[in-house]
């Protein structure tokens, strides 16, 4: 293949009035830049909902799962694998072998998040019945057959740096491509058994929330996620589920009070052999408009795009799919039908670079 291969992925896409992701007052997160107060969603935040959607909509061996419970979450295949084995037994027998493997339990729990894929959960299993004592063997386990998700997003161990798993992607925070201001929405509940002549509130209360037009960014190593899967078939099929999930994906935060079920209004995926590009630059100088920020948003990223040629190369292959009417004459890239579409010209488009050793 390729010996660098990035693949980008950029994203306008409007919220309504919401509050997806909340700071530690409760008020939606926003951030300063181009010299304005911007909305802003973390990167922690939307890779949480593209993991969400990866486990609803993805292959479930592939899915990593984060977590303390990971003496739990091995006991349970130990059991599925040999019932005979007690829960005691079985939790016992888990316990000793992270401890093995130098991953640090207390009471029978992990002492931080630990990301454990379902296959390696399975062979850890398999080796606990088999009474596999060896650290290099297990920690073997934990190195291989890493999880689709652990691969992107990458795993810290703090006891045994060996163990850690390098991203292969990376996910900028997405901000508002214009200024923002914070809003308040005072509320009141009625008792509904309060007596009838009761002009009082059964509880009132503020809520924060902003609306925002949002430039989300994303990119993958491709180069990476094949030394990590060492398959061209799971890389080709991790990175359209990938696509599909940034596309789709939507941190779930006040989501019941607000319904900001939106989709994206434009997804433009491009293909490089030099390195990725963030294009967040196009909205460094904020959108200012009266008749709404979409379709100045979309211009300006493809402007921004065009721009970027000056001092990088062409893109091996840029397409997109826009909610946007937009002059084709004008956009170097192509517009495909659908994201369906999109993501099968990806897979076709990456067929032709990944070439095995």
């Amino acid at each position: 293949m390729q010996s660098r291969l990035f693949m980008d992925v950029h994203v306008i896409q409007t919220l309504p009035p919401s509050n997806i992701n909340r700071d530690d007052t409760g008020s939606p997160k926003t951030a300063q830049y181009g010299g304005v107060r911007r909305a802003r969603v973390s990167s922690q935040s939307w890779k949480k909902a593209i993991r969400d959607y990866f486990n609803t909509n993805g292959d479930a061996q592939n899915v990593g799962v984060r977590t303390l419970e990971i003496v739990r979450y091995v006991a349970d295949k130990i059991q599925s694998i040999d019932p005979s084995i007690s829960e005691e037994a079985a939790m016992k027998l888990a316990d000793q072998t992270f401890k093995t493997a130098k991953v640090s339990t207390k009471d029978q729990r992990a002492k931080a998040l630990f990301f454990l894929g379902d296959t390696q959960a399975d062979q850890l299993a398999e080796a606990a019945i088999n009474g596999v004592a060896d650290k290099k063997t297990l920690q073997e386990i934990l190195r291989n057959n890493p999880a689709v998700d652990i691969a992107l997003f990458g795993r810290m161990v703090a006891d045994d740096p060996s163990l850690n798993e390098d991203a292969s992607s990376q996910i900028a925070h997405a901000i508002s491509t214009h200024a923002v201001q914070t809003e308040f929405d005072f509320y009141t509940a009625v008792d509904d058994l309060a007596p009838e002549d009761n002009a009082g509130a059964g509880m009132l209360g503020t809520l924060e929330f902003n609306s925002s037009t949002l430039y989300r960014y994303g990119n993958v190593a491709v180069h990476e996620l094949m030394q990590q899967l060492e398959s061209k078939e799971s890389v080709i099929n991790a990175l359209k589920l990938f696509v599909e999930a940034f596309s789709n994906s939507m941190p779930t935060g006040k989501v019941n009070s607000y319904a900001n079920q939106t989709i994206p209004d434009l997804i433009l995926v491009t293909l490089r052999d030099d390195r990725p590009v963030n294009l967040v630059t196009a909205f460094e100088t904020p959108v200012k408009s009266n008749h709404g920020n979409v379709v100045e948003s979309v211009m300006k990223l493809f402007e921004e795009a065009d721009k970027a040629h000056k001092f990088v190369k062409e893109p091996l292959t840029a397409n997109y799919v826009s909610m946007v009417d937009l002059e084709a004459n004008k956009i170097s890239a192509s517009e495909l039908a659908s994201l369906s579409t999109l993501t099968e010209q990806l897979g076709n488009d990456l067929t032709q670079l990944i070439i095995e050793d």
